[in-house]
């Protein structure tokens, strides 16, 4: 796989799947609401994922590659992933009753860095288990933390 391509697949696959999964679970938390969570998926794959990019840019013009092709492949391949990633988690929001959807999303997200964590730890040579439970941790980490966010907004501004 190209540097590039792999570079733009590893953050935007990552970026994509956690902050979603964040905002899902903290607006759910908070409003309960499928119109506004629906609006959030797309806000982030649109404008976190033109942010994302750009700070890949810049991110990789700082590190003097060789060429600025590469420089521009890996910008374009970030916004991509994470857009085309961010977007997957509308289907289980526009199919099932909020709640399933939400579980549903998290089972989604968890999946795709466990599947991605595999193939980061084979390329590596590291242990399988490791990797994947130490990014799906982190993941959990966000998905309780935004949902207690939410939940104290609710509390607080409901």
């Amino acid at each position: 796989m190209r540097h590039s391509l792999k570079r733009g697949l590893s953050f935007g696959l990552t970026s994509g799947v956690i902050t979603t999964l964040g905002l899902i679970v903290g607006l759910d938390s908070s409003t309960h609401s499928k119109i506004i969570i629906i609006g959030g998926i797309l806000t982030i794959a649109i404008a976190d994922a033109l942010s994302d990019a750009l700070g890949m840019h810049v991110s990789e013009e700082s590190e003097k590659w060789p060429s600025e092709k590469q420089v521009w492949e890996a910008t374009f391949f970030t916004f991509l992933f994470k857009l085309i990633f961010a977007l997957t988690f509308i289907i289980p929001v526009l199919i099932f009753e909020l709640s399933t959807a939400v579980r549903v999303s998290i089972m989604w997200g968890l999946f795709l860095l466990a599947i991605f964590s595999v193939y980061i730890a084979r390329e590596r040579k590291m242990k399988t288990s490791y990797v994947i439970a130490e990014h799906l941790i982190i993941a959990i980490v966000v998905i309780v933390v935004t949902h207690y966010v939410g939940y104290f907004l609710s509390w607080a501004f409901g």
